[in-house]
């Protein structure tokens, strides 16, 4: 007769305490910038964006995760997540937004940056400084060509993601999405709220 043990459950922490942005700019930004997302792709069922949510990227070790700002997934259904867990999915994620600091700068542009190439996929990376505190311009993206990086400057303060098929421009502190088939900006939060979307 064989005894059967059973597995230890292994529990994926869905906080790690720290407030949610560093400023409320920086908040405000994150916010800005989800939620136009979701309006852009509500009629999409295969899109999921969210944001500063723990994305778990290995089966078993609750300590791999980051937590990007603003993410979107193409080819996952959209349905609400405690957290995201890659092997469950079949899929890392597609673009990213950091809102950067001083205070995240090394973590922004050093092991994020690698977790989210190498093992996350990530096709397109946007960074912004919106305190203009080190990043000269203050938005840089970073697009996947094969296995690299390639790092573009926001040149008169734009960038094209063409995987989200929009402009990502700077207006002052604020990141805002632009439509170049609409030629409209995509609603803001405020906006939203008021039914202008």
């Amino acid at each position: 007769m064989s005894i059967v043990v059973p597995r230890k459950r292994i529990t994926y922490p869905e906080t790690d305490g720290k407030p949610m942005a560093e400023t409320d700019l920086h908040r405000d930004n994150i916010v800005g910038v989800l939620y136009p997302l979701r309006w852009h792709f509500r009629e999409r069922e295969d899109v999921y964006v969210s944001g500063n949510l723990f994305v778990y990227y290995e089966e078993g070790n609750p300590r791999k995760c980051v937590a990007p700002d603003v993410f979107v997934v193409f080819g996952v259904p959209k349905r609400p997540r405690r957290v995201y867990l890659v092997w469950e999915e079949g899929k890392g994620l597609d673009v990213v937004f950091e809102f950067t600091s001083k205070k995240t700068r090394r973590e922004d542009f050093g092991r994020k940056m690698d977790i989210y190439r190498g093992i996350l996929g990530v096709q397109e990376l946007f960074i912004f400084d919106p305190l203009r505190e080190y990043l000269m311009p203050p938005l840089v993206g970073y697009f996947r060509r094969g296995e690299k990086w390639v790092r573009e400057e926001a040149g008169e303060g734009r960038l094209v993601s063409e995987v989200l098929g929009l402009e990502v421009v700077v207006e002052g502190e604020r990141l805002r999405l632009y439509d170049p088939k609409t030629k409209n900006f995509l609603p803001s939060p405020e906006d939203l709220l008021q039914g202008a979307g």
